[in-house]
């Protein structure tokens, strides 16, 4: 079990990787907007029944490899920093009339539910997150990788709950501003970009 202060370090970093908006966030906010707040709330659980696969592949891939070869790991490590720095210098970049309009087409719960979960299953962020990020806070001698990535997974998945849950909310409410305002989505492109550049930095700085 990872220490306190490990976990709250942890927490930060994975809350201000939440908070970016990705391909799973855009499909929450795209159905709160659409449908209101419980398509919103459903996409969410779908997302996070993904989440569920990536925490599953990491617990048994990650000691594997962990195991197995610490340059392969490396290796691996840093294509995660390469992709965070692309995210970044993306988003900086993105013009106001690049942005999509967003989709209002109405779909049943279910589809809501498993579109929910494929969009994550094959979020290339999220897997960035558990290839590259989480294993920095994952020590080997304080026991087997494997159950110490789990419990980190499990906090990743309440925690993006958590912060999804918001976004569908404040999505729903603010419909008529998230679909109109190019300027304010200007700023969230600029802050993310920040933020995985940042992340992408201290990514670079913490030994495997």
């Amino acid at each position: 079990m990872p220490d306190i202060s490990t976990l709250a370090v942890f927490c930060a970093a994975t809350l201000a990787l939440l908070v970016v908006p990705g391909p799973a966030v855009l499909y929450i906010v795209t159905r709160s907007v659409a449908q209101g707040s419980s398509a919103g709330l459903i996409s969410v659980l779908g997302v996070h029944v993904g989440s569920v696969v990536h925490v599953a592949a990491a617990a048994l891939g990650i000691s594997a490899l962990l195991a197995a070869s610490a340059t392969a790991f490396t290796i691996v490590k840093y294509v995660g920093v390469a992709y965070l720095l692309w995210l970044g210098v993306r988003k900086l970049m993105r013009r106001s009339e690049d942005e999509q309009t967003v989709e209002l087409r109405v779909h049943s719960k279910r589809r809501l539910f498993w579109e929910g979960v494929l969009v994550n299953v094959l979020n290339p962020k999220t897997a960035v997150f558990f290839v590259a990020f989480l294993p920095q806070f994952a020590d080997p001698g304080a026991g087997p990788i494997g159950p110490q990535i789990l419990v980190l997974g499990l906090l990743w998945i309440a925690l993006g709950m958590l912060s999804d849950g918001t976004y569908a909310m404040l999505a729903s409410a603010l419909a008529g501003r998230v679909r109109g305002s190019a300027r304010a989505r200007r700023r969230l492109d600029v802050g993310s970009g920040v933020v995985y550049l940042g992340l992408a930095a201290w990514l670079t700085t913490e030994k495997a």
